[in-house]
């Protein structure tokens, strides 16, 4: 499956009463794939997949492969922490036509490594579709580690991995170890640049829906060799990355977003929308970023 250097965990729209805009997640979709996005990723954390409904999502999953009209990979997040239920949501979003499916590592349960291999194992036997795995102990609180990613790439149909453990040192371990074609993308947007530099392929990106086209910049100078202009692009992003996350992902992308009058700031409970102080310093941020942004334009 090639997602190309960026694919974009989609933001879900929502009207002020909660319910999916689904005019908005065109109008998202659209901008995304005109600012850099290389493929789209619905239903993943920065969608709010834990307050979407399963008809929700599968509806939102068709929405979007409508929407994209194949100019771009559609990955649907189907994982959850029920194997059963992350089976049937694989079946239906490959019935959706989707491109590929995200499963991530399974929260709350707390299950050990033989658990995850057996149930991503399971999830990928009865799919065609390629799968991405998806590693974010800070959310699932297990660790995915190395050598149990390495097992499961032996899958035929596991063929990337998002690495959101924010260690460098087990995305070059799993890079160091991987079959031909199996790929590693950084989960951390701050991470995209330094895993490049190890082997890496790419990013999940969260603060494409605003810089895409400054992060597609830094990911060709640096396979340019453009080195230092490549440092010079993530110096100036990381300011803005940390603004992004400063709050829960995606109440600070939601905002920029606002203000570029492309999508609403409406979140679901249990998230809540900025602060005016907030708002106020990812201001200052973004402005400076701006200034930046002007000396590699």
């Amino acid at each position: 499956m090639n997602i190309g250097n960026i694919a974009t965990a989609l933001i879900t729209p929502f009207h002020e009463d909660g319910s999916i805009h689904y005019e908005m997640v065109a109008k998202v979709v659209e901008h995304l794939i005109a600012t850099g996005t290389d493929s789209i990723v619905v239903c993943g954390t920065t969608g709010e997949s834990p307050t979407l409904t399963h008809e929700e999502k599968m509806h939102l999953i068709q929405f979007v492969v409508e929407t994209v009209r194949k100019r771009v990979p559609v990955i649907a997040g189907t994982g959850s922490n029920n194997t059963a239920e992350s089976i049937q949501a694989t079946k239906e979003a490959e019935a959706a036509g989707v491109d590929g499916v995200m499963l991530v590592t399974p929260y709350y349960n707390k299950p050990s490594q033989r658990g995850m291999y057996a149930h991503f194992a399971a999830i990928a036997k009865e799919t065609t579709l390629p799968v991405m795995l998806y590693n974010i102990p800070g959310r699932s609180i297990v660790n995915l580690l190395p050598e149990t990613i390495l097992e499961l790439s032996k899958i035929s149909n596991i063929q990337i991995v998002k690495e959101a453990s924010g260690s460098l040192d087990q995305m070059t371990e799993i890079l160091a170890g991987a079959p031909a074609g199996f790929k590693v993308y950084s989960g951390d947007d701050g991470l995209t640049l330094p895993l490049l530099a190890v082997g890496g392929s790419g990013i999940i990106s969260v603060a494409s829906h605003v810089v895409g086209e400054d992060m597609q910049k830094m990911i060709q100078a640096f396979k340019d060799g453009r080195h230092e202009d490549a440092a010079f692009i993530h110096q100036a992003l990381l300011p803005l990355i940390r603004a992004l996350f400063a709050t829960p992902n995606p109440t600070a992308v939601k905002y920029a977003l606002s203000k570029l009058n492309i999508s609403s700031e409406t979140v679901r409970l249990p998230l809540v929308e900025l602060t005016e102080q907030e708002k106020a310093h990812f201001d200052i941020v973004w402005e400076h970023y701006l200034a930046k942004q002007k000396q590699f334009q």
